[in-house]
C-alpha cells in the first residue's frame, strides 16, 4: 500500500479522484441522444434479433443529392441551395408543441436527419438517430426587425457532415403574433416537399396540444430508398442518355450581354431580382390561349421566355431549363427529399413564327423533355463533357423559366396563416424567366438574376420586355415575333451580347482589353498583350513591387472579367517592358513569343497522367479540362491526386480555374518554386528520427495555433514531433523539431504518431468536417498510453450560456453550434480517457479568436468571424454595431487571445495539467473598440451606427473567466491588442487584401 511519504502515490489517487468527479459532472450534462422509439419504428426492417438498430448504413447518393454536396465542397454556392419556409402566425402558439411536432417530423422523414460523408473520393449518406428534441430557438423582436432576423437565420452555412438539414427559429412579435421559419438544406428539401411537411406539421401540432396521437398519418416513405432505386437503375439509362447527348450535341449557352462593368472581387452569385405588374386579366387570357392550343399556362410562359430570350441574344438557337421531378407513383406520395431534375429545352426561333407557331415548336420540345424526366441532369452533362458549356467554360443550362404558384404556408390550427417571403443573397442561374401567379388580383413579370453577370439595367430592360409580350400574346398570339411591341419603343436589342467577339482579331498592344485590366490592377504597374507568329495571344505584365499577385491569378482575374476571345493564354511577369531606344515596345526581347512548346519535368507528365486517369483521354498541353469531359467531382479527384502525387497544395477550384494542363503545371511551378524558396530559407540542420525522451507531439504544426507550440516548445528546449502534411512540412522543418508526414484523416498515421510521443498537443481541426475531427480524436485517445493530453478547444463549447459572464467549465447552453459540439465531444473522450491504462492527465484548453502574425490567423481575421467586420473597415463601408442594451445585454464584443500566449498555457497544461476545463482569454474588446482599431489601421473613415439590431456576426457578448492559466497568459511586450492587430493587418494592407 503506498504511504503518506509516497508523493507520486498521492498525486496518482488525487488524479483519480479529480478525473472521477469530472467524468460524473460530464455524464450528467450529456446532451446527445440516444435512439428513440421513433427510431425503433422507422427502422424496425433493418433491426437486429436483440431489437436495436443496426449500425448506419451507407446509402449512394441520388444524382441530385451529390450535385448539391458537391456544390458545398467546391465552395462559393452561398445560401443559394438554403431552402426557408416562413410563416406569420396570428392567433394561440404553443412552442412546446411545435417543438415535439418538429421533432416527430424529422423521427418521420429519416432524411432530416441524414448526414453525408465520403469514402475514397465518392460520397455516402448515413441516417442518425432522432434527437430527442429538435430545438426551435424564440427571439423577441418587433415586426420592423423581422426581415433582417430571418434574413441573417437562412444565410447561417449547413454543417452537412454533422447531419444538419433543418433549423427552427420562432419570431415572437406580440402574445398570438410570431413569425414561424424553418430553413432547410436543398440537399434534403425541394418544392413539393414543403407541401408535405406543412401538411404533416399541422397534423402533428395537432396532436401535441391535443394530447393525442397522429392517427391520420400513414407510414412515410424514405429517400434512402429512392436513391437506392435510382443508383440500381443507372445501367439501364444508356438508350435515353444517347437521347439526350444527340438532342443536345451543338447546342450553346445563350450569349448574354455582359457586363459594363466587371467586378472580379465578388464572392459568390449574389441575386437581384426585377418585377414588373401585369394586368389582371392576363394570366387568364394566357390559359384560354393554351387550352386552344393543346398546351398548359406553363408551356405559354414558356414561349413567352423563348421570345424575350431571342430579342435580348439575338440567337435563334436557344436552351432554357425548366423544373422536372422524378416523383411518379403512389409509393413517392409524401416523400420528402430532393426530387428536382433540370430540363434542357431545346428550340429553333429562327424563320420569324408567329407566337402560336413559336408556341408549338415549344410545346413539342417540353413534352419530349419530360418524357425522359428520370434521366439525372448531371449525367446529360457528363455525356456531353465539353458541350455542357461554352469556350469560356459557360453552363449551358443559364437560363431558366417557371410559373410561381400561391407560395406554401404552415396553417395551424386557430391560428390565421401569411406566407412571409426570405429571399436568398444567391442565384442559381445567371437569368430566370418568371410568371408570378402568387396574389390572383396582382399577377407579375419577374426575373431573377446574378448581379455579377447581368447588368441590373439589362435585367430591367428584360423583365419589361418579357411583360410586354405576355401582355401582346394575351391580346394576338397570331403576331410573329418581329410584329411584337417592344416596351418603351426600344430597339430589338438590350446590348451587345458578346462585347469582344465582333472582332475575330481582335487589337493587340496596350489597347487590347486584357492589357486595359492589368493595368487597372493596383498592383500592376504596366502591361502589354502581343500575338505571336503562332498561337493565341500572350499578356505580359510589370509589378510595382515583389509582393504583388503571381501570373497565374492575374490571367484568373482576367477570366472571370473578360470575354474569352480577350483572355490571353498566359500573364507572364517582367521586371520591365523590354523598349526600343525611341521608347516603343520591343517584341524581339520578349520571352515566349515563338510557338510553345509542351512543358516538360515530372509535373507536367503527372498532370498529364492524371488528366488521362481522371478523365480517360489523353490531353495535349492546351485542351481544355471542360471540353476533355471534365466536371465538379472529377476537379477534386484531379487536385486530390496530384496534392498526394507530388506533395504540394492544390484544389479543386484551382483546377476548374487553370483547366488546361499548360497551366495547371504553371501553378504547380510556382507552388514548388515557393515550397523550396521557404526550405532553403529554412535551412535545418540534419535531424535524427530517433524518437528522444520527453518528445511532445503536435498536430495541426503548421497551422496558426500549432506553429506558435511548436515555436515555444522549440525555445523551451523540449524534442518536438510535428504532424503536418507533405507539402506544408518545410514550414516548421528546423532545429529540435521532427516532422512526421499525415493528417486527420490517416488514422493509422495518428496512432503511429501518438505512440511515439510522451505528451500530446492536438491543435489540428477542420473546422467543418466534424467526422473526421471525432473519428482523428478516437484514434489518438486509442493509441495513447503515456504522458499528459492538451487538447485545444474552443469557447464555442459554451453555446449561448444565459449569463454574460461565463465560468470556467460551465455547462454548455443551446444553441451549441456543430463545431462546438464537435469540441464538446472530443474533449469528453480524452477526459474521459486520461489516467488510465498508463495515461496522464489531460487537459482541454478553450480558446476564442486567435491573433498572431501568421497567414492562417490573418486569413481568419479577414475572413472568419469577425470577417464581415474587417471587411467592412477595409472598404469604408457604414457599420452597424449594436446598441448597448440591445436585448438586455450592456456589451457587445469578443474574446481573443494571442497566439503566443495560448502557446504558453498550451505548454504548462503539459507540466501540470487541469484534469479538466480551462479558457485561454488574453482580453476582451467591444466591437466599437475593435471597428475602431480596424478603421485607425486600416486607414479608412467609415461612419459607424449604432441600432436596435445585432448583426448575425456579431452576436456576442460573453466575457469567459480564465483564472486557471492567468500566469502564462499574462501579456508580454508586444502582446497587446494594437500592437498584435498592426502585425495582422500591415502585410493584408500592402498586397491590397
Amino acid at each position: 500500500m503506498p504511504t503518506d511519504a509516497d508523493p507520486a502515490a498521492r498525486d496518482r489517487q488525487q488524479l483519480q479522484r479529480e478525473l472521477l468527479r469530472r467524468a460524473r459532472a460530464g455524464t450528467a450534462r450529456r446532451t446527445t441522444a440516444e435512439p428513440t422509439a421513433a427510431d425503433a419504428a422507422a427502422g424496425a426492417a433493418g433491426a437486429g434479433r436483440d431489437g436495436h438498430l443496426p449500425q448506419a448504413a451507407a446509402v449512394p447518393l441520388s444524382r441530385a443529392q451529390r450535385r448539391m454536396w458537391l456544390m458545398e465542397r467546391l465552395g462559393g454556392a452561398g445560401d443559394s441551395y438554403h431552402v426557408p419556409f416562413a410563416t406569420r402566425v396570428r392567433g394561440p402558439f404553443d412552442v412546446a408543441a411545435f417543438a415535439t411536432a418538429l421533432t416527430s417530423l424529422v423521427a418521420r422523414h429519416a432524411i432530416l436527419r441524414t448526414r453525408y460523408a465520403e469514402h475514397e473520393g465518392e460520397p455516402h449518406q448515413e441516417v442518425l438517430p432522432t434527437p430527442h428534441t429538435v430545438p426551435v430557438h424564440v427571439v423577441d423582436t418587433d415586426a420592423a426587425h423581422a426581415a433582417a432576423l430571418l434574413r441573417r437565420e437562412t444565410a447561417r452555412p449547413f454543417d452537412l457532415a454533422a447531419g444538419e438539414a433543418v433549423r427552427a427559429l420562432v419570431l415572437r412579435h406580440g402574445p398570438q403574433d410570431h413569425t414561424l421559419l424553418l430553413t432547410f438544406h436543398h440537399i434534403a428539401m425541394d418544392g413539393a416537399s414543403l407541401e408535405t411537411v406543412a401538411g404533416e406539421l399541422a397534423v402533428l401540432y395537432t396532436a401535441a396540444t391535443d394530447g393525442t396521437s397522429p392517427h391520420s398519418l400513414a407510414a412515410a416513405p424514405q429517400y434512402a430508398d429512392h436513391a437506392r432505386r435510382e443508383h440500381d437503375d443507372l445501367p439501364g439509362f444508356e438508350t435515353e442518355l444517347k437521347h439526350w447527348g444527340d438532342l443536345l450535341a451543338d447546342a450553346a449557352p445563350p450569349r448574354l450581354p455582359r457586363p459594363a462593368r466587371a467586378e472580379p472581387h465578388a464572392a459568390g452569385r449574389p441575386a437581384a431580382a426585377r418585377s414588373v405588374p401585369l394586368a389582371p386579366t392576363v394570366p387568364e387570357a394566357l390559359r384560354a390561349l393554351g387550352a386552344q392550343r393543346q398546351a398548359t399556362l406553363f408551356a405559354v410562359s414558356l414561349t413567352a421566355a423563348f421570345a424575350a430570350l431571342h430579342r435580348l441574344t439575338g440567337d435563334d438557337d436557344l436552351v432554357i431549363g425548366v423544373a422536372g421531378t422524378h416523383r411518379s407513383g403512389t409509393a413517392m406520395r409524401g416523400l420528402v427529399g430532393l426530387c428536382v431534375n433540370t430540363l434542357p429545352v431545346r428550340v429553333d426561333v429562327s424563320g420569324a413564327p408567329s407566337f402560336a407557331q413559336l408556341l408549338r415548336r415549344v410545346n413539342d420540345a417540353l413534352l419530349g423533355a419530360q418524357r425522359h424526366r428520370h434521366i439525372p441532369f448531371d449525367l446529360v452533362l457528363e455525356r456531353l463533357g465539353g458541350g455542357a458549356r461554352g469556350a469560356d467554360g459557360t453552363a449551358l443550362v443559364r437560363v431558366t423559366s417557371d410559373v410561381l404558384g400561391e407560395p406554401t404556408v404552415l396553417r395551424l390550427p386557430g391560428t390565421s396563416a401569411e406566407y412571409v417571403d426570405v429571399p436568398s443573397d444567391g442565384a442559381k442561374f445567371t437569368l430566370s424567366y418568371g410568371l408570378g401567379l402568387g396574389d390572383a388580383d396582382r399577377p407579375e413579370a419577374l426575373v431573377q438574376y446574378d448581379a455579377n453577370a447581368l447588368d441590373d439595367t439589362v435585367a430591367e430592360a428584360a423583365v419589361r420586355d418579357f411583360a410586354a409580350l405576355l401582355h401582346a400574346l394575351a391580346a394576338d398570339p397570331e403576331l410573329a415575333l418581329g410584329e411584337l411591341p417592344l416596351p418603351d419603343g426600344e430597339g430589338a436589342s438590350h446590348g451587345d451580347p458578346d462585347p469582344g467577339a465582333r472582332d475575330d482579331a481582335a487589337p493587340e498592344g496596350d489597347g487590347h482589353p486584357a492589357a486595359q485590366a492589368l493595368r487597372a490592377h493596383p498592383k500592376v504597374a504596366d502591361a502589354v498583350v502581343v500575338r505571336p507568329a503562332q498561337g493565341p495571344p500572350v499578356a505580359y505584365a510589370v509589378l510595382h513591387d515583389s509582393t504583388g499577385p503571381s501570373g497565374h491569378e492575374l490571367l484568373g482575374l482576367l477570366r472571370r472579367s473578360l470575354a474569352p476571345e480577350a483572355v490571353p493564354a498566359a500573364v507572364t511577369l517582367l521586371d520591365a517592358l523590354p523598349r526600343t531606344a525611341a521608347g516603343p515596345l520591343d517584341p524581339a526581347r520578349l520571352p515566349g513569343l515563338s510557338a510553345p512548346s509542351a512543358p516538360t519535368g515530372p509535373r507536367a507528365e503527372s498532370v498529364t497522367e492524371t488528366f488521362t486517369a481522371v478523365l480517360g483521354v489523353r490531353p495535349s498541353p492546351d485542351d481544355d479540362f471542360f471540353a476533355l469531359g471534365g466536371h465538379s467531382l472529377k476537379a477534386v479527384q484531379l487536385a486530390e491526386r496530384l496534392r498526394t502525387d507530388l506533395g504540394l497544395p492544390l484544389t479543386g477550384l484551382d483546377v476548374l480555374q487553370a483547366r488546361t494542363p499548360r497551366a495547371l503545371t504553371a501553378l504547380l511551378d510556382e507552388r514548388a518554386a515557393r515550397q523550396s524558396a521557404a526550405k532553403a530559407a529554412s535551412r535545418p540542420a540534419p535531424r535524427s528520427r530517433d524518437i528522444r525522451p520527453g518528445t511532445v507531439l503536435v498536430t495541426g504544426a503548421t497551422g496558426g495555433v500549432g506553429a506558435y507550440v511548436v515555436r515555444e516548445l522549440a525555445a523551451q528546449g523540449r524534442p518536438v514531433l510535428a504532424l503536418a502534411r507533405p507539402e506544408s512540412a518545410h514550414l516548421i522543418a528546423t532545429e529540435g523539431v521532427d516532422v512526421i508526414e499525415g493528417d486527420l484523416c490517416d488514422l493509422a498515421g495518428l496512432r503511429d504518431a501518438v505512440a511515439q510521443a510522451d505528451a500530446v498537443v492536438h491543435a489540428a481541426c477542420t473546422f467543418t468536417r466534424h467526422d473526421v475531427d471525432l473519428a482523428a480524436m478516437e484514434a489518438m485517445v486509442d493509441a495513447w498510453r503515456r504522458g499528459p493530453f492538451v487538447f485545444v478547444s474552443s469557447v464555442d463549447a459554451y453555446g449561448h450560456p444565459g449569463t454574460d459572464r461565463v465560468a470556467e467549465e460551465a455547462p454548455p447552453h443551446e444553441p451549441v453550434s456543430p463545431y462546438g459540439q464537435a469540441k464538446l465531444d472530443c474533449e469528453a473522450m480524452v477526459l474521459r480517457a486520461a489516467g488510465t491504462e498508463g495515461r496522464g492527465g489531460a487537459s482541454a484548453v478553450r480558446s476564442p479568436i486567435v491573433w498572431g502574425a501568421h497567414d492562417r490567423l490573418r486569413e481568419q481575421l479577414r475572413w472568419g468571424a469577425i470577417g464581415t467586420l474587417y471587411q467592412s473597415a477595409r472598404q469604408g463601408r457604414p457599420i452597424e454595431l449594436p446598441r448597448p442594451g440591445t436585448g438586455g445585454h450592456d456589451w457587445y464584443g469578443a474574446a481573443w487571445v494571442h497566439a503566443a500566449a495560448l502557446a504558453r498555457a498550451v505548454t504548462e497544461c503539459l507540466d501540470r495539467p487541469v484534469h479538466g476545463v480551462a479558457n485561454a482569454c488574453s482580453g476582451h474588446v467591444s466591437w466599437r473598440d475593435l471597428a475602431q482599431d480596424l478603421t485607425e489601421l486600416l486607414g479608412t473613415r467609415p461612419a459607424f451606427h449604432e441600432s436596435g439590431t445585432v448583426p448575425r456576426d456579431l452576436d456576442h457578448r460573453w466575457h469567459y473567466d480564465s483564472a486557471r492559466l492567468a500566469r502564462p497568459l499574462r501579456p508580454r511586450p508586444g502582446e497587446d491588442r494594437r500592437t498584435v492587430l498592426a502585425e495582422m493587418i500591415g502585410p493584408m494592407a500592402a498586397g491590397n487584401a
